[in-house]
């Protein structure tokens, strides 16, 4: 009786984040008592299907060479390999594209492809694209599991970063799994 109240009980703050996020959640992870608002939802589905004006993100390496896994799709969807070198990031840093009324994010989290990321350089990453968001008044951010992929970091791990890192924010996180 007891796991049911919390099932019913993790459902309602779904419910509730779905308002705030417009959109229909597979999961949500319950509020975090001190956070302003903020939310972080799992869908089943294609990151690219979310709403036009909806910021993505994902992980690239310094070298912008997007070769492999989702990053391949970015590359293709979005283009703009030139424009994202031409700002010159470093690991921990987050390069940006705009693309009609959607910001496309590029955490950079390794200096090359061939090489993985750490969890200090994807927690600086995040933290740039945090700042990014605040300044120019992003509310929804839809991303896959980050670092989860090919990089081979624990969801387990990020899914707190995240949270630690926007759970002062008013920003609602998807992260789409196929």
């Amino acid at each position: 009786m007891h796991s049911e109240a919390l099932q019913d009980q993790k459902e309602d703050k779904c419910d509730q984040k779905e308002d705030k996020c417009d959109q229909k959640e597979d999961k949500c992870d319950p509020l975090p008592p001190a956070s302003k608002g903020w939310s972080l939802c799992h869908v089943t589905g294609d990151l690219f299907s979310s709403p036009a004006d909806e910021a993505l993100a994902h992980c690239i390496s310094e070298d912008c060479r997007m070769g492999a896994g989702i990053a391949t799709i970015f590359k293709k969807k979005f283009a703009g390999v030139a424009e994202l070198k031409a700002q010159q990031k470093t690991p921990g840093d987050c390069a940006v594209l705009r693309r009609g009324e959607r910001w496309v994010y590029y955490l950079i989290t390794k200096k090359k492809a061939s090489q993985k990321p750490t969890y200090d350089s994807l927690r600086q990453s995040l933290e740039a694209m945090k700042r990014h968001c605040l300044e120019n008044s992003v509310t929804r951010l839809s991303m896959p599991r980050i670092g989860c992929g090919l990089d081979r970091l624990k969801w387990e791990n990020v899914s707190l970063m995240i949270e630690d890192v926007f759970g002062d924010t008013d920003i609602c996180i998807t992260v789409y799994t196929l």
